[in-house]
């Protein structure tokens, strides 16, 4: 019982310059699919839970065509690596280091994620 209280009151919150910004509450977040959080600046991130738990946060600004769309794109893994495609031109971006792995000279930002 106290396990499913902890998980309900855990928040998920990103890395911003050097200060914690709180996104979501953790069940907010559904494994495999992403979430879209507004941040103090205007721009905005796209969150992900892996099945595993695992949390990732990139920007949400496809760079390709400048929407704000990749909280709706599919996650998977490629050669080890857990990765988003955008749900417009399909390219896939690393979650961890936000690399375009289909154009190495194009990257998204990638925040540093936890749970308080």
């Amino acid at each position: 019982m106290t396990l499913a209280v902890e998980t309900l009151q855990a928040t998920v919150q990103l890395r911003l310059g050097d200060d914690w910004f709180t996104v979501c509450g953790l069940d907010t977040l559904l494994p495999g699919r992403g979430v879209a959080a507004l941040l103090p600046d205007g721009r905005q991130a796209a969150v992900f839970r892996d099945r595993a738990g695992r949390l990732y946060a990139v920007d949400n600004r496809d760079p390709f065509t400048g929407a704000a769309v990749l909280s709706r794109g599919l996650t998977g893994t490629h050669r080890g690596r857990p990765f988003v495609a955008s749900p417009l031109l399909k390219q896939r971006f690393d979650l961890i280091t936000g690399e375009c792995l289909d154009d190495e000279t194009v990257r998204v930002t990638a925040y540093r994620v936890r749970v308080a």
